[in-house]
């Protein structure tokens, strides 16, 4: 078996690189480092008989929709915001957010999990979210910022301790990559905190219905 995957992973590398060659899929999004994580899970054999592939599918697909729906809301934030005193606070985070998107995507290929079909959605949902709770002003913003932060912590810390009762030893390297992000997203909370967050406009009652809804955002990307 694992020497059927290394020929087909070595042929779809050649054509993929005989079409890089002669300039075809440029639109695509691929880069050598995708490639090379394409041949190399594909070539050894080893990485999707080891692994509970429907568990990492699940994790990565809702992990991926997570952050880059919260990429979203950061911009919804920045659309509003971007030129005010705490525009530079905003940017700081959303940047952070891009280098986690970028490594969930990295995933995708590497596990071939493909994104949920509710990206479209979130691409709307996420920056209308951000961008209203701006309206409000700063104090909007940051009690956005608390409640989603608070929710994919909380996620993250669950997909942590499922990891670890699963193998920690096979996901040492995702494990460690949802626990560095859950780190940061716990900073984001805690500036959102520092940043007058609990002075919003009814702060509890936003902060609630945010909530709900990242948690109906999880359940449905994680299936669908």
């Amino acid at each position: 078996m694992a020497e059927a995957a290394a020929a087909l992973a070595g042929r779809g590398l050649r054509a993929h690189c005989r079409r890089l060659r002669c300039g075809e899929g440029s639109g695509r999004g691929w880069d050598l480092q995708r490639i090379h994580a394409f041949y190399r899970f594909c070539s050894t054999g080893t990485a999707f008989e080891s692994i509970n592939k429907p568990l990492i599918d699940r994790i990565i697909r809702v992990d991926h929709a997570g952050e880059y729906g919260a990429n979203r809301i950061y911009a919804g934030q920045m659309a509003v915001l971007g030129r005010t005193s705490v525009g530079p606070v905003i940017r700081q985070m959303w940047d952070q957010e891009k280098e986690h998107l970028k490594k969930f995507n990295d995933l995708m290929v590497s596990y071939r999990v493909r994104p949920t079909i509710l990206l479209p959605f979130w691409n709307i949902a996420g920056f209308v979210l951000g961008a209203g709770t701006a309206l409000l002003g700063k104090k909007g913003a940051m009690a956005c910022t608390v409640a989603v932060e608070e929710s994919i912590s909380h996620h993250y810390n669950n997909q942590i301790r499922t990891l670890m009762e699963d193998d920690p030893e096979k996901y040492k390297e995702l494990l460690e990559i949802i626990k560095k992000f859950r780190d940061e997203e716990l900073e984001h909370h805690d500036i959102g905190l520092e940043h007058d967050a609990e002075l919003a406009p009814a702060y509890s009652v936003l902060k609630n219905a945010i909530q709900i809804g990242c948690k109906a955002a999880i359940f449905l990307s994680e299936r669908i």
